[in-house]
């Protein structure tokens, strides 16, 4: 894992931070420190960041107003580390753009591991989210159903190769979580996919079969589930795309004829 770019960290504990420089350092980054939330929010920019470890209690600003202003410019990967783990805590985390929450006390090893996943997906965001040069053109039709990185179900398109989202030809905007457990659902068919299945498929290779999820992972899977049903403007009492099934996890509705 060499040369894998530029990663900040946001610490304002010495200790904490000296221990991130060093795992990132270890891993391949060329790393950068700030102590506070503004000083690292120029450090992100100045430095053009890949990735951002981000922690929440930061003296000046707290780590979701940093977030919110990395995301002004930046579509680095961000992690956010906390000692809490309340849902509060994790679902503005989420909402405000962090692609993964780690709680205090954590292990480098799989700091090191999740930053690794992170780094293996594509960095198109899924329908653009992220300020670019191309804001404001129409984006590009997709293909057709012939194409194998394409699924459809119920008026949604959805590409693998370009990462895009399209509900009968309008462009939908989703995060790289939002897409990778979309695109999983959609390949399911109607199986049922757990609540592990779907933390795995958000962490990357590093969570396998044998790997223990915890409850923060899986509440993490429902916040960004509800934020997928949030923007696809789900019916609750009708759902055309994604069902709940109690205790167990989520599954594609069924197919709808009328639907193109």
């Amino acid at each position: 894992m060499d040369d894998l770019g530029v990663a900040v960290v946001i610490e304002d504990d010495a200790d904490v931070r000296n221990l991130l420089e060093g795992v990132l350092t270890q891993a391949g980054f060329e790393v950068h420190t700030a102590v506070d939330g503004r000083a690292g929010v120029e450090v992100v920019r100045s430095k053009q960041a890949n990735v951002v470890t981000l922690d929440i209690g930061l003296p000046d600003i707290d780590g979701f107003e940093v977030l919110r202003r990395i995301r002004n410019f930046s579509n680095a990967y961000v992690v956010m580390l906390t000692g809490r783990t309340e849902e509060p805590d994790l679902l503005s985390a989420l909402n405000a753009g962090a692609d993964d929450y780690i709680a205090k006390p954590f292990r480098p090893r799989e700091l090191r591991a999740r930053v690794a996943a992170m780094m293996r997906r594509p960095r198109h965001e899924a329908g653009g989210q992220r300020p670019s040069s191309t804001s404001g053109q129409a984006p590009a039709p997709a293909p057709p159903q012939a194409d194998p990185a394409v699924l459809q179900h119920n008026g949604l398109s959805l590409n693998h190769r370009t990462r895009t989202v399209e509900i009968l030809g309008e462009p939908l905007v989703l995060t790289r979580s939002e897409f990778d457990l979309l695109h999983v659902l959609l390949k399911g068919g109607g199986a049922v996919c757990t609540r592990a299945d779907l933390v795995r498929a958000v962490r990357g290779e590093f969570y396998d079969r044998d790997t223990y999820i915890s409850e923060a992972d899986e509440r993490a899977v429902e916040v960004h589930v509800g934020n997928l049903r949030r923007k696809l403007k789900e019916d609750q009492l009708s759902p055309r795309w994604l069902q709940t099934v109690r205790g167990v996890g989520y599954r594609l509705a069924p197919r709808r004829p009328t639907d193109a």
